[in-house]
């Protein structure tokens, strides 16, 4: 039996699949700051923030893949 789902469930698994929310906020920062909606400063902001995020969870995934090797090496 087919589930209908609604108009938010079904934006939110097409936007999940194909652009990160992080990546998404970037680039409507980045369409604000071009269209003169967003000050320089803020979008520097914003963007360091993207950036502080992406980092942090590429290195979250590291060192769980490398306690993940540790635990099966044991194993």
């Amino acid at each position: 039996m087919k589930r209908i789902i609604n108009r938010k469930e079904f934006i939110d698994s097409l936007q999940s699949k194909w652009i990160s929310r992080k990546l998404l906020v970037f680039i409507v920062a980045s369409t604000a700051l071009f269209l003169d909606k967003v000050t320089g400063s803020d979008w520097v902001v914003i963007s360091s923030i993207y950036i502080s995020l992406e980092g942090a969870t590429s290195i979250a995934e590291r060192l769980l893949k490398s306690r993940e090797n540790v635990q099966q090496n044991i194993e």
